[in-house]
């Protein structure tokens, strides 16, 4: 995408490993690993990184640069929940029916 003229980001947990590995313009977040953009459920949050990280694209000059965006984790590092509290749709079917499970790496989706 960069070689045909597209500029791209990455908005990264752990800035310096993604722009070691090449990642032409990397916005640095201070949240949790898996959470990048927030709290599950803030969309307004949410929308806020999207929207810094985007702009961060538009004030990067060059391939290679690190912006780290204004956001803080609301919560300390120990009480981070690393589980949702209700397992997502595909964990319940799998739990239901895990011969499914094979059909899934195929890209064989039930219905």
């Amino acid at each position: 995408m960069e070689a045909a003229g597209l500029a791209t980001i990455t908005l990264s947990t752990i800035a310096a490993f993604t722009a070691s590995v090449g990642a032409p313009r990397v916005a640095a977040i201070e949240h949790p690993q898996g959470r990048p953009l927030g709290q599950p459920g803030d969309a307004q949050g949410q929308l806020a990184v999207l929207r810094e990280t985007l702009a961060a694209l538009g004030r990067i000059e060059r391939p290679g640069t690190v912006v780290d965006l204004p956001f803080e984790w609301s919560e300390p590092p120990r009480d981070v929940r690393s589980r949702p509290r209700e397992s997502p749709p595909i964990a319940k079917l799998l739990k239901r029916r895990p011969w499914l499970y094979p059909r899934l790496l195929t890209g064989d989706f039930p219905d």
